[in-house]
Formats: structure tokens, C-alpha cells, sequence
């Protein structure tokens, strides 16, 4: 039976208790550490190894945004999952962006956080359309555009698959939208993820761009100024 190893990380003691109580709940899912900050994250990391890091945005001595750095780039197969209570783009995408596999609220049912540790694991986190469109653009203007001739040129289908991930499509929406197999999508994803070498959806997002690959402008829909 599949182990996933998760390392808690929240400043509230109460927050740990119940995100362990959610997650211990599923017999493949193992509560291995907790730690109150962001530095004390990364020394847990170290010792433990876990799979996943459950990180809180906001936290005394280290952010969740500096840890999340620092874990993604030492040991870049531990997963980072960030929680939060603020679903802003102030808190959500700087974290995203220094490499997180996705986020989730803190006021999501038990059954949305074991469903985003499994996805978490699996590197197939999605994001929602609110959420990419915001990340697109946050990455623009946080970062350098580079040439989308510094990367491994992708082929139609792999660009019609990074297109439809641009727009917050899950796995199981981009195959039908193209007519595939949810298989086949993985497959590319994949593919996409050897050629830029990189590790998951968010930072295959992330790289398209600052490549300019993908632009999405949060002013062409309303609801993402909120």
C-alpha cells in the first residue's frame, strides 16, 4: 500500500491538530512531523523527508513563501502544499510561484484536503481558472520575460494540452475538450514537464509564462480583481 509522509506546517497549534485529525483519516496518508514556521519546516524536511509539506502562507520567524524556496530547491521531489486562509493573490501566487504544487483553504472539507494531498503526491495538481489566469499574470510581471526559444520546443498536442492548462482545465476536462484519453493527457503533461525539466502543472504554468507562452490578462474577466 502507497505511504504519503506529510510534514504539517502552521504556526497555530490548533490549525495542526485539526489538518492532521483530516489527514490521518485516509490509511495511505501518514502524519510524520509538525513544525510552527518556516525555518523550523526546512530543518523537519531534512530530517524527515517527507513527501509533502503542508505550509502555511503567514508565519513568525520565516514566511511559508521563503521555506517553500528553500525545500523546493534542496530537495526538489518533496512536494509543497500551501494552506491558507487568504485566497489573494498576495499570499497565494508569490507562493505558487516559488514552487508549490497547489494551495487549498484552511476552511476545506476533510474529503477536498486528502483529495489535494493525493494530487499533491501525484504532481497533478490543478488549478482553477481564477487562479491560473492570476498566476499567469503575476509571473509576468514578477519576473523577466525569457524567449520561448530557451526552451525545448513543444509539439501541436502539447501546446493545445499547456493551452487548456492555462485555462485551470483538469485532467479530465482537457481530454475531452481535445477527444483523448485522460492517460493521454498525463502523457503529455509529462512530457512537457521532461522537456522544460521541471516537476509538476503549477511550474510547468510557471515557465510558460515567463516565456510568454501563455498570457492571460485577469482584467479580461471581472471576477479575478476580487
Amino acid at each position: 500500500m502507497t505511504e504519503i509522509r506529510v510534514l504539517i506546517t502552521d504556526d497555530d497549534p490548533l490549525v495542526r491538530v485539526a489538518l492532521s485529525h483530516f489527514a490521518s483519516r485516509d490509511p495511505e496518508i501518514k502524519v510524520v512531523g509538525e513544525a510552527e514556521n518556516g525555518r523550523e519546516a526546512i530543518a523537519t524536511v531534512e530530517r524527515l523527508l517527507p513527501d509533502i509539506v503542508m505550509m502555511d502562507v503567514q508565519m513568525p520567524e520565516m514566511s511559508g513563501i521563503e521555506a517553500t524556496e528553500v525545500i523546493t530547491s534542496r530537495w526538489p521531489e518533496v512536494r509543497v502544499l500551501a494552506v491558507t486562509t487568504l485566497d489573494n493573490r498576495e499570499n497565494v501566487l508569490p507562493m505558487l510561484s516559488a514552487g508549490a504544487t497547489g494551495y487549498m483553504l484552511k476552511d476545506s472539507t476533510a474529503d477536498e484536503i486528502l483529495q489535494a494531498l493525493h494530487q499533491a503526491y501525484g504532481g497533478e495538481s490543478s488549478l482553477s481558472p481564477r487562479v491560473a489566469a492570476m498566476l499567469v499574470q503575476h509571473v509576468r510581471n514578477a519576473s523577466p520575460v525569457h524567449t520561448s526559444g530557451e526552451l525545448a520546443q513543444l509539439t501541436e498536442r502539447e501546446s493545445q494540452v499547456l493551452h487548456k492548462l492555462s485555462l485551470g482545465m483538469s485532467n479530465a476536462e482537457m481530454a475531452g475538450a481535445l477527444h483523448v484519453s485522460e492517460g493521454t493527457i498525463k502523457a503529455h503533461l509529462g512530457s512537457i514537464m521532461q522537456k522544460w525539466n521541471v516537476r509538476d502543472r503549477v511550474q510547468v504554468l510557471v515557465t510558460a509564462a515567463r516565456a510568454g507562452l501563455v498570457d492571460l490578462d485577469p482584467a479580461d474577466d471581472p471576477a479575478l480583481g476580487q
